[in-house]
Order: C-alpha cells, then structure tokens, then sequence
C-alpha cells in the first residue's frame, strides 16, 4: 500500500493529520491515517497507489500548516540485517528511479537523536551505494530544488528497520525532517528571536531578502520586552519601533535602532505610513490578533506582517482555521489581493506563525 508519510511537532499527529485527510479529500484523494503519538509521524495510507505522487504535484506543502516534511513511501518497512544494510537497502530500491538527494531521517524523539548518529556512519557508505548502483545522481554541486526531480527519503526506525521513499524536490522542505538548524545568538536577549529567524527563512525567498528584509526599513514590534524578535530586525539593520510595556534590552537600545514605547501593542498606530513590517509575538486571544493584524494591513499602517497565533489545548486546528478565516474574510471584504501563509515551524511551541501581505 502506498502512503505518505508526514513529519511534524510530537504531540500533533492529530493536527497534522486532521489537515492531510482534509485537503486529500478536497482533490478527491482518500485514505485512512495511522499516528505515531508523540513520534512527530503521521502516515497516511491511501486508497490509490497512484494518489500518492498525484497529491505532492497538486497540494503545495506550503500550504500545510501542520506538516514539516513529507514523502511517498516506495517500500513497506524493511528489516535490515546487522551487516550490509547498504547492500539490503539498495537492492529493495531496484534500479527503475534516479533521486538527485538523499535525506537520512528519524522519528524526532530523544530515541531518535540517539539514531541520529547511526545515521550520520551509514550516510557516507550509503550514498557511495546509491551512487554506485545510478539510483542517486553524481552531482557534484550542491542540489538545488529549482532544478526539479525528486529526493530519497530514509526514514529509520531503528537500526533495524527503514521506510524508502521520495518527495518532489520542488515541493518539499530542503531541510532534514524539515527542520533548520539554527544558532541561537548570544546577543538575543531570548530564545524566541529564533521564531522570527526561522520566520524569515521560511516565508521570505532569499533572492527576495534584498528587497523585503534589508537595512533602512521602519518596523514596528507589538508585545517586544525583552526584544528577542526586535533583535532579528535590528541586525537587518531596520529602524524598529518597540511596544510593550515591559522593559527592552538595554543591548538594543544602545544600538540607537530601537525607540521603546510603553504602551498597549493593541493601542499603539504608528504616525506616519512608512513602516514596512509589523512582528508580533504578543500572549493575546488568537481571535484579537488576527483582527489587528488584518488592520494594519488593511489600514495601510505596514506592507508585510509576520505573526504568532496562540492555541489552544484541544481543538487546534478548527481555532487555526477560525483564526485565518477572520484575516481572509476581511480581505475579501475590502476586495484586495493578498498572500497569507501560515506554519507550525521547528521554533514554535503552542502557536502557529503566519505571514500576510497585500499585493
């Protein structure tokens, strides 16, 4: 049976589950869903073989909130032996596809990092494998999704048993489990400033960085103290407007970058129409922040926003929905075009960030 397997935060099988079946069944693709609770893996076992292929060239994965990564299954779980897992992983494979990348991946648990190191001795002699037998190209450049084709997936459950598979490489994350490694700063007064980091790396094209993140840029930060988020902007060298009425890092203001004003984010309208981006971060109703960000928008008050909203304990996904709809029904009112993205990215925890602009 082909399925599709489904990376995402451990403890959101449901989430992330809930949204495949949803958007399949939206393009007439059906099938039933096997979680591995709190492994960060959802499977998705389709009805059709055909559909598996079929739903990664027609639903784009940025338009899966709950999904880090996925992939088609090419094989059931293989047994390996204790010698020549090599030999045995390839021969499983045949010699019908070629894959341009391969990704050694696990279930993101404390297991799972322990496998991890399994995986980083059997990468090298596994690829010379693949490459030996044509089933992996020999590129010698670095792989770059623009240029297409597809990516081998492996996904170990042990030492002892794997999942092959493939993903597009066009339509799929060019991260390991779709997960970006990312140095938290020393200077960042919090671990949040990565949120944005991961924020920005996910949702803005680099060839666009130039443009859409650069220096001389007004910003304002909603719910800044201590800054971790005004962090991210000030070393993009933009002019930020910090509102909270906690206290910012005095490391910030001494870059001369950042104003504070003590206030109510929810309050706070900038005087001037010359801020580029609004980030907010603040611990507020879901339902409060996604109307105040469509405003802003709307209200000509900022060109791009970048947000977080908060979840609940249960009904997750239904709220998330909820939330989008609100910003998507005010769009529509005022009749304008607009990108709106929204994703459970590596850094969050209990929220969901999402990107909006019109255009």
């Amino acid at each position: 049976m082909t399925s599709i397997v489904l990376y995402c935060r451990p403890g959101f099988e449901k989430e992330c589950g809930a949204e495949i079946q949803e958007k399949a069944a939206w393009n007439e693709m059906y099938g039933y869903l096997e979680l591995k609770k709190n492994q960060g893996l959802v499977f998705f076992h389709l009805q059709v073989s055909e559909h598996g292929e079929a739903l990664l060239k027609k639903l784009p994965l940025k338009r899966l909130i709950f999904t880090r990564q996925w992939f088609v299954t090419l094989t059931e779980k293989i047994d390996l032996p204790d010698y020549n897992r090599v030999e045995a992983i390839v021969e499983s494979l045949g010699n019908e596809w070629q894959y341009d990348d391969l990704r050694m991946e696990m279930p993101d648990t404390n297991d799972g990092k322990e496998l991890s190191k399994f995986c980083r001795k059997l990468a090298v002699p596994l690829r010379q494998g693949l490459r030996k037998a044509k089933i992996l190209t020999n590129k010698k450049t670095d792989f770059k999704a623009e240029e297409g084709g597809a990516v081998l997936h492996a996904l170990f459950l042990s030492g002892q048993e794997v999942i092959l598979g493939f993903s597009l490489a066009d339509n799929s994350s060019p991260h390991v489990m779709g997960i970006p490694r990312l140095k938290f700063p020393s200077q960042a007064p919090s671990r949040s400033t990565l949120k944005l980091d991961e924020a920005f790396l996910y949702f803005i094209p680099r060839e666009e960085w130039d443009t859409r993140l650069t220096s001389g840029m007004n910003a304002v930060d909603l719910g800044s103290a201590p800054g971790g988020w005004t962090y991210q902007l000030v070393r993009r060298g933009m002019m930020v407007t910090a509102i909270d009425n906690g206290p910012m890092a005095e490391s910030l203001m001494e870059t001369g970058q950042v104003k504070h004003k003590m206030m109510d984010g929810f309050k706070y309208l900038p005087m001037k129409k010359n801020v580029y981006w609004l980030v907010c971060d603040m611990i507020e109703k879901p339902q409060k922040v996604a109307k105040l960000m469509s405003e802003w928008l709307l209200d000509g008050h900022c060109k791009e926003a970048m947000f977080n909203l908060k979840l609940p304990m249960k009904g997750r996904y239904q709220q998330v929905n909820e939330d989008l709809q609100t910003i998507k029904d005010a769009f529509a009112k005022h009749q304008v075009k607009y990108e709106l993205y929204a994703k459970h990215l590596y850094y969050d925890r209990e929220e969901v960030t999402v990107h909006a602009r019109l255009i």
